[in-house]
C-alpha cells in the first residue's frame, strides 16, 4: 500500500496532468514517478550542495526539478515536449523558483551547458543514445534511471546476453552501480517492465581521445554483429571504421601476418572484452586506415 506522502504526489500529478488535459504517450517515454519515498531516494543519492550544478534531462512536469533545485545551486533541465515544458515553465514560477535553466529541446541534438553532477529519470527510449553523449563530458556523478533490463546490460560481462556495446564503452569510463530497483507501480501511464536507478561514477582516463574514438568506432562496428566472427563483423560494419570497399577490406584482413591478430578474428565478438577490444582497434585501424 502506498504511503500518504506517495498518493498526495501520485495526486498532484495527476491533477496537473488534468488541469492542462495532457494525455501521456509511454512510447514517448512520457512515465511519470508518482513515488515520493522513491523519489526522494533518487535525489539523496545524488548528495546535493549548493555548489553543485545539476543536469535533468526529460524532466516531465518537474517531479525531480522542482526538489532539485531546492538542493542544488542551479539546474540545467531540458525538456522536448513544449506543451509540457511550458507547464514546468509554470510551476517554477508558481514556486518562486530562479535556479533552472529550462531548455525545450531534443537533448540529444543540444551541447550541454557546464554541469557536474546528472540527476534524471531518463525517457527510456534514448537512454542508449544519450548515455553514450554523457560519456563525452566531465562530471562528478550521475543518478540515473533506466528500464531494468537496460541497467542490467550495463554491467554485461563478456560471453553474457548482457555482454554489449553499452558495456564495453561503459568499462573504460565509468563504475556502474545499481543502487535500487524501482516497480513499475511506482509511474503512470504504468510501464511494462521494473526500473533500476543506477550510479555513474566516471574512472580516471588511462585511454587517451584518439585511441578511445578509434575503440568507440570498432565497438560499435563489432557489437552491430555480436554473435558474429570478428572478422565478418567488421566486414559487414566496414562503413563504421574505415573507407575500403568489401572487396578492399577483405584484401587487408587477408594480407595480415600477425598469428595473434589472424586468432583474434576468428574469435566472435561476444566472447572479447574490451582490453582486447581496445588492442585489436589499435592495430587494426593502423592496417585498415594507415
Amino acid at each position: 500500500m502506498k504511503s500518504e506522502n506517495s498518493q498526495s504526489l501520485s495526486k498532484t500529478t495527476k491533477g496537473i496532468l488534468n488541469k492542462y488535459g495532457i494525455k501521456l504517450n509511454k512510447n514517448l517515454g512520457q512515465n511519470y514517478l508518482i513515488d515520493k519515498n522513491k523519489r526522494d531516494q533518487i535525489i539523496s543519492f545524488g548528495n546535493l550542495t549548493k555548489d553543485d550544478v545539476v543536469l535533468e534531462i526529460g524532466t516531465g512536469i518537474g517531479t525531480l526539478t522542482i526538489e532539485l533545485a531546492k538542493k542544488a545551486g542551479r539546474v540545467i533541465a531540458i525538456e522536448q515536449d513544449t506543451q509540457i515544458a511550458n507547464i514546468l515553465s509554470e510551476r517554477l514560477k508558481e514556486e518562486k523558483i530562479d535556479n533552472v535553466e529550462l531548455i525545450n529541446d531534443d537533448a540529444l541534438n543540444v551541447d550541454f551547458p557546464k554541469f557536474n553532477k546528472i540527476i534524471s529519470n531518463l525517457p527510456y527510449q534514448i537512454s542508449s543514445p544519450i548515455t553514450f553523449k554523457f560519456l563525452n563530458y566531465d562530471f562528478d556523478l550521475a543518478i540515473l534511471m533506466y528500464q531494468k533490463e537496460f541497467a542490467r546490460r550495463m554491467n554485461g560481462q563478456v560471453g553474457t546476453k548482457d555482454y554489449s556495446r553499452l558495456s564495453a564503452m561503459l568499462y573504460f569510463k565509468c563504475d556502474v552501480e545499481t543502487l535500487t530497483d524501482v516497480s513499475s507501480e511506482s509511474f503512470i501511464p504504468k510501464p511494462k517492465i521494473d526500473s533500476s536507478v543506477v550510479r555513474l561514477t566516471p574512472k580516471e582516463d588511462h585511454i587517451d581521445k584518439k585511441d578511445f574514438k578509434t575503440y568507440s568506432n570498432f565497438t560499435k562496428a563489432l557489437f552491430q554483429h555480436r554473435n558474429k566472427k570478428i572478422r565478418n563483423a567488421l566486414i559487414d560494419s566496414r562503413h563504421v571504421i574505415c573507407s575500403l570497399d568489401k572487396k578492399e577490406i577483405k584484401a587487408k584482413l587477408n594480407s595480415i601476418e600477425s598469428e595473434e591478430l589472424n586468432e583474434y578474428l576468428k574469435k566472435r565478438v561476444v566472447e572479447i572484452p574490451p582490453e582486447e577490444i581496445l588492442f585489436l582497434s589499435k592495430e587494426l585501424d593502423l592496417i585498415l586506415n594507415g
